[in-house]
């Protein structure tokens, strides 16, 4: 729910924000096949990533999946560990340099593509087989978000995600 359009939190919520950059980009060609990581992807309205194992609804929430590069580290370090790759997470995109919780109630554009904020990417009970005792608990909180497509394009590693105002 979005506050009161002349209230103070809605002119926070509304300030400018950096932009971010795509720094990484994984396909999940089958539930449990390895990730495969590549430099370009096709974004499809409805459906997700081109070549990614997703197969919910046109209209479902969950077409492509985002993550913070900075909530890898955070969740290495709940683990005691360095910054996890993002492979063992499954999200689809990697973004760094912005706050993607900044993203809810929006739309952005990454590359050519314009896609929707759809809600956070909470951890599945997978987290304690892939990361070990604790995974799921680190997760919490620190798993990205979940995004609609709504134009498609070609995304490309390095390009930029900025919010649509």
């Amino acid at each position: 729910m979005r506050p009161p359009p002349d209230s103070l939190m809605a002119r926070l919520l509304d300030a400018p924000m950096a932009p971010g950059r795509l720094a990484w980009i994984g396909l999940r060609p089958a539930r449990r096949a390895p990730v495969r990581a590549v430099e370009t992807a096709m974004l499809a309205p409805g459906q997700g990533l081109e070549g990614d194992r997703w197969k919910g609804a046109a209209t479902g929430g969950r077409q492509v999946t985002l993550i913070a590069a900075a909530h890898l580290a955070a969740i290495g370090a709940f683990l005691g560990r360095a910054p996890l790759p993002p492979e063992p997470l499954r999200r689809n995109l990697v973004i760094e340099g912005v706050n993607l919780l900044a993203l809810k109630g929006r739309r952005f554009r990454l590359g050519a593509a314009l896609l929707e904020y759809s809600g956070e990417c909470h951890p599945c009970s997978r987290m304690e087989e892939v990361l070990g005792p604790g995974g799921y608990n680190a997760v919490r909180g620190h798993g990205g978000i979940t995004a609609r497509v709504i134009e498609g394009g070609v995304i490309r590693l390095g390009e930029a995600l900025s919010r649509v105002e």
